[in-house]
């Protein structure tokens, strides 16, 4: 159980130090299923859930908005909206658009299906997934100040968009009146650093930017459940990690199994309490199926660890 919270960067936003990945819903996990890890979650204090209106379109069968309508359903039948930080993304592609869209006309339409989907009169957090890279930054922030105004949307932030593109938007954002993204959602974990820590964390530190991590557990190969090639079935996600399965990678598990035995933890946990050791991160963003997945989170939030692990899992191949 945890009862910490943090402020979302400059918003009035206070959320427990690990978000819940919505990607899961519809894929990983049927309704009956998500319900019960979504009930979980929050029993054992944390109130933030991330998810996109094209979650989890790359599944057969799937149109791409599974994830939001599970959680919509779990929002209704639980009457706890008001507990809850609701952040959801738009832009990214789909099965019907083959290629980001930040349009002030697609924004507008797709809030109304989010809202719909999920069940609430409010986004708390509205965020630009993937940017198309020709729709002005002015336009697309526009789309972003009427949601702002009609009350449908709390607070907006910036997912996949390049270190250039982000920059201008928060410049002309304040030099013009518009809104401000507040929130940064870059990949980073302890194997992918170097394009956040390269191009993204002088800018977060800057304009005080709330940075939210997705695959902090980099798609499961954290987790250490892949050693071997034959691991890689074990899991939908298999294919993604054997990337990792490499000098480096082996290294990182290493020293991870070093610190875990240290503190009586998974090897979920230390990566999760890296991140929250990293300047500028307020939230890592990680999905669950089990309860000792969840066990994970609480783990990390109180996972205090010393300038040697830092040192260790900055440097792993130093046990090599």
């Amino acid at each position: 159980m945890t009862t910490k919270k943090v402020k979302l960067g400059t918003t009035s936003l206070e959320v427990a130090p690990i978000i819940f990945g919505g990607n899961v819903f519809g894929w990983t996990l049927n309704q009956e299923e998500s319900f019960r890890i979504l009930d979980e979650f929050i029993d054992m204090g944390f109130n933030a859930l991330d998810t996109s209106n094209n979650y989890s379109y790359w599944v057969d069968g799937n149109v791409g908005t599974e994830s939001e309508r599970i959680i919509g359903q779990w929002l209704k039948s639980r009457q706890r909206r008001d507990q809850l930080v609701i952040a959801t993304k738009v832009g990214g592609r789909n099965l019907i658009q083959s290629s980001p869209n930040t349009t002030k006309a697609h924004i507008i339409k797709e809030v109304e299906d989010s809202l719909m989907r999920l069940n609430t009169d409010y986004i708390d957090l509205y965020q630009t997934h993937y940017d198309d890279e020709k729709t002005s930054v002015e336009e697309t922030l526009s789309a972003y100040d009427r949601l702002i105004q009609q009350g449908k949307v709390r607070y907006i932030g910036a997912s996949n968009i390049s270190a250039i593109r982000l920059e201008e938007s928060l410049e002309k954002g304040e030099r013009l009146n518009l809104p401000i993204y507040k929130t940064l959602q870059p990949e980073y974990n302890v194997l992918e650093r170097q394009k956040f820590e390269e191009f993204y964390l002088d800018v977060a530190k800057r304009h005080q930017l709330a940075v939210l991590p997705y695959y902090s557990l980099a798609s499961g190969f954290l987790t250490g459940k892949y050693r071997h090639p034959e691991d890689l079935t074990q899991s939908l996600r298999g294919s993604t990690v054997e990337k990792y399965m490499n000098p480096h990678g082996f290294a990182t598990l290493s020293a991870i199994e070093l610190i875990k035995n240290k503190y009586d933890v998974s090897y979920a946990a230390v990566a999760l309490a890296w991140l929250l050791h990293q300047e500028t991160i307020v939230a890592p963003i990680a999905s669950g199926t089990k309860s000792e997945h969840l066990k994970a989170f609480v783990d990390a939030v109180d996972l205090n660890l010393t300038k040697e692990d830092l040192a260790l899992l900055a440097s792993p191949e130093k046990l090599i």
